[in-house]
């Protein structure tokens, strides 16, 4: 056998400015991609409007009548009844001790003011005061803004899924960490729960469990697994491997090793695991109560029906206060439990006397609020119909003042790109489409793009929802252009000013954990409803991602290159083009890719507010069991559609050598590959 032997790169001295690289061979990539659009608008002119294979609204074909009919016999059968009766009794049981009235009792077990001593006690208890104080003032808030039962439920609901996701999913994620062989084959599993968009796997649930709050726990129990187990998995395969050796070598079993040094070693993971799965289950809300689920998200729901800015903002705000409020709680869990362990914290045997005496007042209030009415229901405020009415005519005013501005931009962004790139798209034959989304798939990616590019349209061309899904691939590119705009320009002015990164990351932090459906709510007072306000809520939820990647990766830039850059003479506008850019282009091109999932992630939330195509085929879907197999069909489409798009922009990030995330600091990146932790 002979060895290959690699001639030794040639190494740059610290502070000096890499030499150019050769100039690449052959017809630069961007001059193909031209051509290729060039080719198809040429035949495009001749053949538009044949053989699109539209599929109007309601109609649907044989193959999506017989998927119907199949995925019918899956529903009303004793496992699934059982199941369902079993979470049924959990979450009746848990609204009857703290949520909804227990007859003949006209208020719960326990009232407002003992859930709320006991809320803030468990705050204490697992953090410190600050986040005691947070928990009251949240739960105080939901009483407050008229939202009290409502808020419980969704509180019930969350956790109840995320006991169902610890269960399950902490053992998977320490099978996964202990075996490469159940790893692939558990995050094959992971993979189709994360690429499949929630509305999707709505209808096999309703059909195999009905509606209402079994279905709501388990389509977010879906939605909420796989961050613990990938994450945990995660933390505990990745423990020191000396740590390891080192209790091997005092003959510790597997069982010993994983209880006393993986597991341990990796709390804060693992609790970043749950805080994250903790905030999934919290973003299903809206969905949820699209299926008669309780919580908050069922005002919300109502107010977007109605377009009633005001009213779906209070909820919706209060959503977000929840998740700040569990957010900032495990997280505080985390850190406390670090300090715990490396000896640190407060004395625990004064704790332990604090939150003994803490549990007196606590046990006070949770009598009161069983036998004063004034403690077991919250009193009746006005705070919530009120700020409902300030934020109407905060919104109208608002309305007033930009709706030419607002029009004129839909207009601008309708006429100049959305109309023009989906005639290309859709209007050409299904033929032309796919031979040119081919090559440019093999152009932008490689060859490693081929097979993953023509596998999907090929399956995408079978479910016979053509048209649609080239309809959702334009809205698709014209929303992730726009979310680059705001990457770049936000990103680069992120990475050149500290105090501008400062001001601007908390809020894309916060951007991140808002229910995609609260988006819709301002979006939707301002725009109306069309699809041009689908692709703004979706920009708005795509780029916190884009442009937290895009400055994380301008930053990493070598300031010595930068510095060299300057001494020559280049101005700030030729710094930013001619040296960060071109050397970030890796982060930009896993800007692009996120920016895209983020972006089709939105498409089924879409078509409630006017988009059409597939998202309306699948809300159609769900809510017309006849239509159910032409629903799972758009689904798919949006699946493989996502599966493509994000295999051909991984090969091209390989290509431009961004292989791995670039430092993305607090990023969630999602992929179809999964979720993948950075930073």
């Amino acid at each position: 056998m002979t060895t290959a032997t690699v001639a030794p790169a040639k190494q740059v001295q610290p502070g000096a400015v890499p030499p150019p690289t050769e100039p690449t061979q052959g017809i630069p990539r961007w001059v193909w991609v031209l051509a290729i659009l060039a080719g198809w608008i040429v035949v495009w002119s001749f053949t538009k409007g044949t053989d699109t294979l539209v599929l109007s609204g309601q109609d649907q074909t044989d193959f999506h009548a017989r998927l119907s009919d199949r995925v019918g016999t899956f529903g009303d059968n004793p496992v699934t009844q059982g199941i369902a009766n079993f979470i049924n009794a959990i979450i009746d049981s848990l609204r009857g001790l703290i949520a909804t009235p227990t007859p003949p009792r006209p208020a719960p077990t326990i009232g407002w003011l003992g859930v709320t001593a006991v809320a803030t006690w468990v705050g204490y208890a697992v953090a410190n005061w600050r986040i005691a104080l947070l928990v009251a003032a949240s739960f105080l808030a939901f009483g407050l803004f008229g939202f009290w039962e409502d808020s419980i439920d969704l509180l019930i609901v969350t956790l109840v899924s995320v006991g169902f996701a610890v269960v399950i999913g902490f053992p998977l994620a320490i099978l996964i960490a202990l075996s490469s062989t159940a790893a692939r084959v558990v995050t094959l599993g992971l993979d189709l729960l994360q690429t499949m968009p929630t509305f999707v796997y709505l209808i096999f649930v309703v059909i195999l469990f009905g509606i209402g709050a079994p279905t709501a726990v388990i389509c977010t129990l879906a939605y909420a697994l796989p961050p613990i187990v990938r994450i945990s998995g995660f933390g505990i395969r990745d423990v020191s491997p000396a740590a390891i050796e080192a209790t091997d070598s005092l003959g510790q079993t597997t069982w010993q090793r994983l209880v006393k040094v993986q597991i341990p070693m990796a709390r804060k993971t693992i609790i970043l695991g749950l805080n994250q799965t903790i905030l999934a289950a919290l973003s299903m809300a809206i969905i949820a109560s699209y299926i008669n689920g309780p919580g908050l998200g069922k005002p919300v729901l109502s107010a977007l029906t109605r377009n009633d800015f005001g009213a779906g903002l209070v909820p919706g705000l209060l959503i977000v206060l929840t998740g700040i409020m569990l957010d900032r709680t495990t997280t505080a869990a985390s850190e406390r439990s670090e300090r715990v362990a490396r000896g640190g914290g407060e004395d625990p045997r004064r704790r332990r006397l604090v939150l003994g005496a803490l549990l007196v007042p606590v046990a006070v209030a949770v009598w009161y609020s069983r036998y004063a009415i004034d403690a077991a229901n919250f009193p009746a405020t006005t705070w919530g119909r009120s700020t409902a009415d300030v934020a109407n005519s905060w919104m109208g005013s608002i309305t007033s003042v930009l709706d030419t501005v607002a029009g004129k931009l839909a207009d601008l962004v309708s006429y100049g790109l959305l109309n023009p790139m989906e005639s290309l798209l859709a209007d050409s034959p299904w033929w032309l489409s796919c031979a040119g989304l081919l090559l440019l798939g093999v152009v932008i990616g490689g060859r490693k793009a081929i097979v993953p590019t023509v596998l999907c349209l090929a399956v995408i061309y079978q479910l016979d929802l053509w048209h649609d899904t080239m309809v959702v691939l334009n809205m698709t590119l014209v929303a992730t252009l726009l979310v680059m705009v705001l990457g770049v320009v936000f990103g680069v002015w992120m990475a050149r000013r500290r105090a501008v990164d400062l001001a601007l990351r908390p809020l894309l932090d916060g951007g991140q954990t808002i229910p995609a459906f609260v988006y819709l709510i301002p979006v939707l007072a301002l725009f109306g409803p069309t699809r041009f306000t689908a692709i703004v809520a979706a920009v708005i939820y795509a780029a916190p991602a884009a442009i937290k990647l895009v400055a994380d990766g301008v930053r990493a830039v070598s300031p010595e290159v930068v510095e060299a850059g300057r001494s020559t003479g280049s101005t700030t506008w030729q710094e930013i083009t001619k040296v960060q850019l071109p050397m970030a282009k890796g982060s930009l091109v896993l800007a692009t890719n996120q920016g895209l999932l983020y972006v089709l992630a939105m498409v089924v939330i879409g078509g409630l507010v006017g988009a059409g195509a597939l998202g309306y085929d699948v809300v159609f879907g769900l809510a017309n069991g006849e239509y159910a197999g032409k629903g799972l069909a758009a689904g798919l489409s949006i699946v493989l559609l996502g599966i493509m798009i994000d295999r051909v922009m991984r090969s091209a990030a390989e290509r431009a050598g961004a292989g791995a995330p670039a430092r993305s600091g607090s990023v969630r990146s999602r992929g179809f590959g999964g979720w993948r932790r950075s930073g």
